[in-house]
């Protein structure tokens, strides 16, 4: 609870600083992302209010840009590539054994927060296929049976 004060705390200076500046939108939902995570519907009303924008053309620019979430994200953000070189070599399973040993579906986050589950349609590493992503570093010519080890590493990060 405590915690959740201190990010409205935060919130509020921000939004003091661009009162009424709606062109500062973007900039403004990117700070107030960063504070909370994602940008859940009180927050949003929260920045239509000190902008002095519609809440509808807050949502229209959550929704539209894919930077932003409107739910929260876990620790580690995994993304597998589904582009056409990572999928011939196997991305399609790679997903699978990923939404079986997380127990969620693609854009579910696992019980825990640690994990999220999305795809791509190319990160640029076509040589290195199929490619998976975790909060941005690169795992490349994976196979599903590499995915149990893979989360393993990162599950130990996570309690160090």
């Amino acid at each position: 609870m405590q915690e959740e004060k201190e990010k409205y705390r935060r919130l509020a200076a921000l939004l003091e600083k661009y009162h009424g500046k709606a062109g500062e939108l973007i900039n403004v939902l990117h700070k107030a992302q960063l504070i909370f995570g994602y940008l859940p519907q009180k927050v949003q009303i929260c920045v239509a209010d000190a902008l002095g924008v519609p809440i509808s053309e807050v949502y229209g620019v959550v929704t539209f840009y894919s930077l932003f979430n409107t739910e929260p994200r876990g620790k580690y953000r995994i993304s597998v590539c589904l582009g056409t070189a990572c999928y011939v070599k196997g991305a399609g399973s790679i997903m699978e054994a990923l939404k079986e040993n997380l127990k969620v579906d693609e854009g579910g986050t696992t019980k825990d927060g640690l994990f999220t589950l999305e795809s791509a349609r190319c990160v640029g590493a076509c040589g290195l296929a199929p490619v998976v992503t975790i909060n941005g570093n690169v795992h490349g010519r994976m196979t599903a049976d590499d995915i149990p080890e893979l989360l393993e590493r990162y599950r130990k990060e996570a309690k160090e």
